[in-house]
């Protein structure tokens, strides 16, 4: 287990509406300093099929979309890239981004994201996060089917505003 920061800069301008916050980049994701990096990961597929949309520029997409996106932690302990092993968590400063934006609705994706949401920045961010599952290769839980029909929440709230 060795202590690791993270190094991926915060995607979102004024207009981002939403944010999506998973919990810390998986070793894949370090390395390419991209999030959702891993090849099997479905996040990036699952957003193409919400959006009816190829996804290209990934950045330039969330921009694009009013979707900011980073993580809950900032600095911990992990295993490799299990979320069940984080400790020593040092959070995000979240709420910098959501005073310099327009972002009314938080996202979770995955259980450990959502927790950390919880117990560390609601109180400061004061906006309730929204759960979403996992889109990582290791959660099978759900099939993608399901999985997509859970994200298009997103799509729904942006219609909306």
């Amino acid at each position: 287990m060795e202590n690791v920061f993270h190094t991926i800069n915060p995607i979102y301008d004024r207009n981002s509406k939403i944010l999506i916050l998973g919990s810390f980049p998986s070793i894949k994701s370090r390395e390419q300093n991209f999030y959702y990096s891993h090849p099997k990961n479905q996040f990036w597929s699952i957003l193409s099929d919400v959006f009816n949309e190829e996804i290209v520029d990934k950045r330039q997409f969330l921009i694009n979309h009013n979707i900011a996106m980073w993580d809950v932690i900032k600095s911990c302990s992990i295993e490799k890239s299990k979320d069940s092993s984080i400790k020593d968590v040092v959070v995000n400063d979240i709420l910098s981004i959501v005073n310099a934006s327009d972002i009314k609705y938080i996202f979770t994706t995955g259980k450990k994201a959502y927790q950390l949401y919880n117990k560390y920045l609601y109180d400061k961010v004061l906006i309730s996060a929204i759960y979403l599952p996992s889109t990582s290769p290791l959660y099978a839980c759900l099939s993608y089917k399901d999985k997509l029909k859970e994200y298009l929440i997103i799509k729904e709230i942006l219609d909306k505003n």
